[in-house]
């Protein structure tokens, strides 16, 4: 048997190295939930990169490949990088993957291009004028191949045309995918997200009223022991993260990528455009605006949400 090893980094996630292909180690590593990577030619647990090692998981992989005769190290390292290094890493695979993905399109615009003149070639084979095939006649059997050759040439040129539509559909949405990430609203959103994360994580640390209000209200105690430690670990990653996110959207709202309106800016009254649409204030909260809408309701929207602003006449 091999000698394996199965090694967990916050950059290169958990990979096991050393095997090959048919000694046995695919079924055990497929039954917990390991894929294989053609890309980097190693088997890796789906996203295990920049996230906490699944020590159960390689664990069981581990005792599994033992009990199995193969001699497994393990190599853990739990540090994580900071959110400046991941988001730089994310660019530049996504640059990368941007840059096949339109090579791949060329490729198949050429391909397409190819199975057109294949198909006109084909055509060209084919008696003038749409002439039918005179059955008995010495030509049938050609003209039967001709037309079946015209017919498949057609066909491969359509589905080459369909795989380069898919090819240009994927590079230009690999092109879209890190400016959608660093959008204005969504790096809103995203720090929305890490500020409720933030006060989850608070509240097992140092404990909470579970179904507070309710009959069944009941006190959850401060995390202990190992589990407390990791959710330390777990908070300084996500405080990190927020001073990250926070920047980006600083800088643009400074550059003026982003606004930053407010109860301070808007008021009862006044004109706000959100999603392209101008609406009435009816009310400026402290986190949302609310506007009318024509009915007996209104709707709300974060602050991040609106677009511009129109102070009412006086």
């Amino acid at each position: 048997m091999e000698d394996l090893t199965i090694s967990h980094t916050a950059a290169e996630g958990t990979l096991i190295e050393g095997t090959a292909k048919g000694d046995g180690t695919a079924p055990v590593l497929k039954a917990h939930g390991w894929r294989w990577g053609r890309s980097i030619g190693s088997w890796f647990i789906p996203r295990s990169r920049d996230t906490a090692p699944k020590r159960h998981v390689i664990d069981a992989t581990a005792a599994q490949l033992r009990a199995d005769g193969f001699t497994v190290a393990v190599e853990v390292d739990a540090s994580q990088r900071s959110t400046a290094e991941v988001e730089a890493d994310k660019i530049a695979r996504q640059a990368d993957r941007a840059e096949a993905l339109a090579a791949k399109a060329g490729r198949a615009r050429g391909a397409a291009a190819a199975a057109d003149r294949r198909a006109d070639a084909a055509a060209d084979r084919l008696p003038p004028g749409g002439e039918p095939i005179k059955v008995g006649h010495h030509s049938e059997a050609r003209h039967r191949r001709d037309t079946q050759r015209a017919w498949d040439a057609m066909g491969a040129s359509v589905q080459a045309h369909r795989d380069a539509d898919e090819a240009d559909r994927r590079a230009a949405t690999a092109a879209r995918t890190t400016a959608a990430r660093y959008n204005p609203v969504t790096v809103a959103n995203r720090i929305d997200k890490i500020e409720a994360e933030i006060r989850a994580t608070d509240r097992r640390l140092n404990g909470y009223t579970a179904e507070a209000g309710s009959p069944y209200a009941h006190e959850v105690a401060p995390a202990t022991g190992a589990y407390r430690g990791r959710l330390i670990d777990q908070r300084a990653a996500q405080a990190g993260a927020l001073a990250y996110w926070q920047q980006v959207r600083d800088e643009q709202i400074a550059t003026g990528q982003a606004t930053n309106y407010g109860p301070e800016t808007v008021a009862k009254g006044d004109a706000v455009k959100i999603r392209d649409h101008w609406h009435r204030v009816a009310r400026a909260n402290k986190k949302t605006v609310s506007v009318e809408t024509g009915h007996s309701w209104t709707d709300r929207a974060p602050w991040h949400e609106v677009q511009d602003h129109r102070a009412a006449s006086k």
